[in-house]
């Protein structure tokens, strides 16, 4: 009697498994046609983060090094020296140049104000001397005229021999006189040349003394300026790799010595097929999962889409002009921003796997 009543149950059991099976997979596949309606999702994303290379920007030896490795540091932070002694003596010789170049400055200064008070003697003395050959060329042009009217009385015998003599005496007198007077006033105007000649000298000295202590202010100032770069500090707040600098390490201009991600400011790029970009929008609610953190529920929202493909800033793009194309299904990639990054401060990395699903209706 038993085995009769149990008959029925182990025929029908199979079935009912296998219905139930088909029921759950129809209710499965109906919710991820509903979902798939409403959502664009791809795996292909990974946590972004900025970063900054810390370089060095001078050569030397490394004289100090600050941090350990993934340390935190603060923008402005003085991290590694280099030794800064060979910066100093280019500096110290730039500024001992510069108070030269002063001094030759004042100097040409000097000989110049020199210059124009001897310019303003010899004009000065130019001047007496033009007067006193006018005064001069009177008295010769007197002398002259009596030494023609006692000739005339000498003529008349009206006038002695003695006083003709003394009247041609002083007529020669007062004609070398005027001469001397002519070659003083020459004799001035060639001093006045030579001191204009010799401001011009010392007008152009001071402007070749001026010039070269602009380049010598810059020499100062490039030698401070790599004197600075011996110093390096943090571009950025936030937190370190692996350092490549150990004390006593020769450096070269360019060298990368660790760089600094900025543990504040995180975001997602996902990859998603051209053919998932439809209805995305700016803007759209984005749900995240970390692969790190299975159970962590991030939301974000898409901020831009990228206005070309991934293979385009490849460094070979794909050439689709060659005889073997084939067609292959492009990524776009997508930025989506994280709603309350600091919440996630201490468990967001840069590049971590997560799965995104943005809601496009």
């Amino acid at each position: 009697m038993a085995s009769d009543q149990t008959t029925p149950i182990k025929k029908y059991l199979p079935r009912l498994l296998v219905l139930v099976v088909l029921v759950a997979a129809a209710f499965y596949g109906f919710q991820s046609y509903r979902y798939n309606q409403h959502y664009e999702t791809t795996d292909n994303a990974q946590i972004e983060g900025s970063s900054a290379p810390v370089l060095a920007r001078v050569a030397g030896y490394v004289q100090q090094v600050a941090i350990e490795d993934y340390a935190t540091v603060k923008r402005g932070e003085n991290l590694v020296t280099i030794d800064p002694q060979e910066y100093e003596v280019v500096l110290q010789q730039a500024e001992a140049d510069y108070q030269q170049t002063l001094a030759d400055l004042q100097t040409a200064r000097a000989d110049l104000q020199t210059a124009q008070a001897s310019l303003t003697n010899v004009r000065q003395n130019l001047k007496v001397a033009q007067s006193n050959a006018e005064v001069q060329s009177a008295r010769v042009s007197k002398a002259t005229n009596d030494l023609k009217r006692d000739e005339n009385l000498y003529k008349g015998q009206s006038l002695t021999q003695k006083q003709l003599d003394d009247s041609r005496n002083n007529a020669d007198v007062q004609t070398r006189q005027y001469e001397a007077n002519v070659q003083q006033i020459a004799l001035a105007k060639t001093s006045e040349n030579v001191a204009q000649a010799a401001i011009a000298k010392a007008q152009a000295s001071i402007q070749k003394a001026e010039a070269l202590l602009n380049v010598k202010q810059a020499a100062i100032d490039n030698a401070k300026l790599r004197l600075s770069y011996a110093s390096i500090s943090a571009p950025i707040t936030g937190k370190i790799g692996k350092k490549n600098v150990v004390v006593g390490q020769y450096v070269q201009p360019g060298q990368t010595l660790f760089t600094i991600v900025n543990d504040s400011t995180f975001w997602v790029v996902a990859n998603f097929k051209e053919t998932q970009l439809e209805h995305m929008r700016v803007g759209q609610p984005v749900d995240v999962k970390i692969d790190a953190y299975p159970n962590l529920e991030v939301k974000g929202k898409v901020v831009s889409l990228a206005e070309a493909t991934g293979a385009k800033f490849a460094l070979l793009p794909p050439d689709n002009a060659s005889g073997n194309f084939v067609k292959v299904t492009q990524r776009v990639p997508v930025k989506i921003e994280i709603e309350n990054p600091a919440k996630y401060k201490d468990l967001l990395r840069a590049g971590l796997s997560t799965d995104i699903a943005v809601k496009v209706q």
